[in-house]
């Protein structure tokens, strides 16, 4: 909650503090730093553990360098359609249009500004993307692109204090100046800033939230990061900030559920399916990881991923994390489908059955489920399958922002010094549901809306910086 309103006399100040060093907070800290502000990063863990490590670091870029090397057509225009085609109406659709339009420059300045290695990920397009759009770091690891940015952000001598959560946020007459910080000891520092940013992620690991804004998963298991307790959400409602899209979120339909990896779904997009106890398909799974993940919480488990041996090498290939699925155990093999079945103790003729209507979808046919694409052609023995159970990966709901990430307070004014982003911030996902995400959605939010409110703040700021008597010092993990 907000701390006293009278500020007192700060131990640090700094331009712009920012809350959260994943992948929204480090980007927010490099453009604030870009733009000459002072700037400073806390972070409640004591490592970069968010969301954004635990994605496969896709960013959608509309119009970028990398597209036209290609050959691929895109623009800013082409992805907003894609993108409202999947969301529908929501509460902010004004970001919609302002992310589209920044996401080329966005893609281009992480390469060139802020040295992280991309890619652009050709082959095949992602769910919900009419071309190919996505960039990614060549291992399609999350982790490889926060490493770049938390990389650049020392590069920069930009503090980063780990373990230390802002416990508070300073206010003064409506103004955000500030916040409260507490380190392993439990002692607390004062930071004054000219600007905040709020870049600490939802609130999918907030069981109560979840309850109230998702009660449709609030009995899935939760694959997300661990930190996403929803600090922002309860300190912008204590501020009296708006909030929009409350109800929607991204599911994910391919948690393993003996290991809790995540199962790309690009084993899908490679021709993959998924069946229940029955041996059946439960829809088209071509919906895309976070729509499907609805239909399984209403099919009878256990579920299954249904692959073979052509796409596992496929993608192992491309994403060589695939391959711990077969090394923990998730991934089981058979030469034929009676003998997948006893493996799986399902019906024999019902999967059989299965197997060879998809087959024949794949191969031309009309699919019962409207499926169209298949990837690789029909499944050939011999076949894997993964156990694998729906599951929320993080919320797409969080606080209202202007264009330039500026927090809203309930009567349509921007809150003085308060900025947010990433999962902190209303996303672009639709109201409700998961069935609004396309692939992308959470780190085009996250680093667009970071590069957006590092600006903005920066700018607010006025870029003069204190005395260096009196900035952040990181030792041993301590804020001195």
């Amino acid at each position: 909650m907000p701390a006293d309103p009278k500020l007192k006399v700060p131990d640090i100040e700094i331009d712009v503090l920012v809350v959260g060093a994943g992948g929204c907070g480090l980007v927010a800290a490099i453009a604030a730093d870009a733009a000459g502000a002072s700037v400073a990063i806390l972070e409640k863990q004591t490592r970069l553990a968010g969301n954004t490590a635990l994605s496969s670091g896709s960013i959608p870029g509309a119009g970028t360098r990398l597209q036209a090397a290609a050959g691929v057509s895109d623009s800013p225009a082409l992805f907003i359609d894609d993108l409202m085609r999947v969301s529908g109406r929501h509460e902010a659709e004004h970001l919609t249009e302002r992310l589209a339009h920044l996401s080329a420059e966005l893609v281009e300045w992480l390469i060139d500004e802020a040295h992280v290695s991309l890619s652009l990920v050709s082959g095949y397009r992602h769910v919900g993307h009419s071309v190919t759009r996505l960039h990614a770091p060549p291992s399609r690891q999350g982790a490889d692109l926060l490493a770049d940015l938390e990389r650049e952000a020392a590069r920069r001598g930009i503090p980063l204090a780990l373990g230390q959560p802002v416990t508070a946020l300073l206010v003064e007459n409506g103004r955000v100046e500030g916040a409260l910080a507490r380190d392993a000891q439990g002692r607390e520092t004062r930071i004054a800033a000219k600007a905040v940013i709020l870049a600490s992620n939802g609130f999918g690991a907030a069981r109560d939230l979840i309850a109230e804004h998702c009660p449709e998963v609030a009995d899935a298991p939760y694959g997300g990061a661990a930190g996403s307790t929803g600090e922002a959400l309860r300190w912008g409602l204590m501020l009296g900030a708006k909030t929009a899209n409350m109800g929607a979120f991204q599911g994910h339909a391919g948690l393993a559920q003996r290991s809790g990896a995540l199962v790309t779904w690009t084993v899908i997009e490679r021709g993959g399916i998924v069946v229940d106890r029955h041996g059946t398909r439960i829809g088209d799974e071509t919906l895309g990881y976070s729509a499907f993940a609805a239909l399984e919480l209403a099919a009878d488990e256990p579920l299954h991923m249904i692959y073979d041996a052509r796409i596992e090498v496929d993608v192992t290939a491309g994403q060589p994390e695939f391959a711990e699925i077969a090394r923990m155990g998730d991934a089981i093999g058979a030469d034929d489908a009676h003998a997948l079945a006893d493996r799986l103790d399902l019906p024999g003729a019902a999967l059989e059955q299965t197997l060879s209507q998809a087959a024949q979808a794949a191969s031309g046919d009309r699919d019962p489920h409207g499926r169209v694409a298949w990837g690789l052609g029909a499944l050939q023995a011999p076949y894997r399958a993964t156990r694998v159970t729906p599951a929320l990966f993080h919320t797409q709901g969080g606080l209202a922002v202007t264009a330039g990430a500026q927090v809203l307070g309930q009567d349509g004014q921007a809150i003085p010094g308060l900025y947010a982003g990433g999962g902190a911030a209303a996303g672009i996902s639709g109201r409700t549901g998961g069935d609004g995400y396309v692939s992308g959605n959470g780190l085009l939010s996250a680093l667009g809306l970071g590069l957006i409110a590092g600006r903005s703040a920066a700018t607010s700021a006025a870029g003069s910086r204190p005395d260096p008597a009196t900035q952040i010092r990181i030792q041993q993990g301590e804020m001195t």
